[in-house]
């Protein structure tokens, strides 16, 4: 398995910046968060977006994926949603990234079968036009869809191989699914996995990884024993939890117990 990090984890951090940390501490891939407040968002012009690939590029580091925020159930008009996506489709294929997350972003006024159609209504349409774009769409088990059976229920629908799965460990955890469930549910279209730590349910502050509660040795074990080859990438919530020790000090440990996690599951 091959090691990244998001850019969560280093809010505003220029991409010289980040790509100076993740050689110095051997991560070989990167997680864009792409939004307005980042260097790296879908307003970037042709230039930009041309510099930000060659020092990716120049450095020798992969960009794993983009971090949309687009919300696939939604309760809105389509074409606002399908809009988000086809601007982050583009960026993904102007910088190289191979995949773009999105959200599934259902509320408590749609019913879970309201909602599940909405999302594959819309990802199956958004699907061709990332096909023509060589990028695929990851749907990230978080908010309404938190579990990978939560997300089965709208990959099911969409049956799109541009469209497939982001592992959250977190969020299908904190739904009550072990590592064996969900990997068993998301395997057929699994893109990549996202690591953390936590103290608790209760307290989702980040932590070191190994410092909290999540299942991270069972997750890699489970990955590991059934050959899974793809990306783990440290999802460090920084941003949203700035009183969080800073991750710069945190990714040489982080990656030394990915690494031996990795080595104990061989």
């Amino acid at each position: 398995m091959k090691l990244a990090f998001s850019t969560l984890g280093v809010p505003g951090l220029p991409v010289t910046d980040v790509l100076s940390l993740a050689t110095a501490h051997g991560y070989h891939g990167i997680e864009l968060r792409a939004h307005p407040e980042e260097p790296v968002h879908s307003g970037l012009t042709p230039t930009e977006r041309a510099d930000v690939a060659a020092e990716f590029k120049a450095a020798g580091v992969e960009i794993l994926g983009l971090g949309g925020y687009a919300k696939v159930a939604a309760p809105c008009d389509d074409e606002i949603v399908l809009t988000e996506v086809r601007a982050l489709l583009e960026l993904a294929r102007d910088l190289g990234a191979p995949c773009v997350r999105v959200f599934p972003g259902g509320t408590a006024e749609q019913s879970p079968e309201e909602a599940d159609a909405t999302a594959a209504r819309r990802l199956g349409t958004a699907a061709e036009y990332a096909a023509d774009l060589g990028v695929r769409i990851l749907l990230e088990t978080h908010d309404s869809h938190r579990t990978g059976a939560d997300a089965m229920r709208i990959l099911g629908l969409v049956g799109h191989r541009q469209v497939g799965a982001l592992w959250d460990m977190m969020h299908t955890w904190l739904g009550g699914e072990q590592p064996a469930e969900t990997f068993a549910a998301l395997s057929p279209h699994l893109g990549y996995v996202q690591v953390k730590d936590i103290a608790s349910p209760d307290d989702t502050t980040p932590l070191a990884l190994g410092a909290g509660i999540l299942p991270l040795t069972e997750c890699v074990e489970v990955l590991s024993r059934h050959g899974w080859d793809g990306w783990l990438c440290w999802e460090y919530e920084k941003r949203w939890y700035p009183d969080a020790a800073a991750l710069p000090d945190l990714l040489g440990p982080g990656r030394e117990h990915l690494a031996r996690l990795l080595n104990d599951s061989a």
